[in-house]
């Protein structure tokens, strides 16, 4: 543990080169008004920002849809066939190659060091799929 005699020439060296205010403990300059104000532009800000939330819609495919509709966890749609899927064995292949099981066992299976340089068929060859 440091000798306590080094920390207050550590805040006065602060002090000096940064001025008082550095040094000194923010509760120094709160009281109870600017706690009352502080936690009513707290319920301030909450009101604006659901009302925001409410109104706001996102675009999907051309349709507007409530963003509070849209789960962001979960994307079920395969970015290189555009088939929406259910299964849960499409999530372990969406998470590691962001493509469904077929795409997987389809273009990537044995080729993953193609696939993770950034290779992607193109729509010709995805739509003879």
């Amino acid at each position: 543990m440091k000798d306590l005699n080094d920390i207050v020439k550590i805040e006065k060296a602060i002090a000096e080169k940064y001025g008082e205010d550095t040094v000194m403990n923010p509760k120094h300059y709160w009281n109870e008004e600017k706690e009352k104000d502080f936690i009513e532009q707290l319920k301030e800000l909450s009101k604006i920002e659901i009302i925001n939330d409410k109104d706001q819609k996102v675009n999907v495919d051309g349709v507007f849809i409530s963003k509070k509709l849209l789960n962001r966890d979960s994307n079920r749609t395969c970015p290189v066939c555009s088939i929406y899927s259910f299964d849960l064995k499409d999530d372990l292949y969406m998470n590691r190659f962001e493509c469904c099981q077929k795409c997987y066992i389809q273009w990537i299976e044995g080729r993953q060091e193609r696939w993770k340089a950034g290779w992607r068929p193109n729509k010709n060859e995805n739509s003879k799929k």
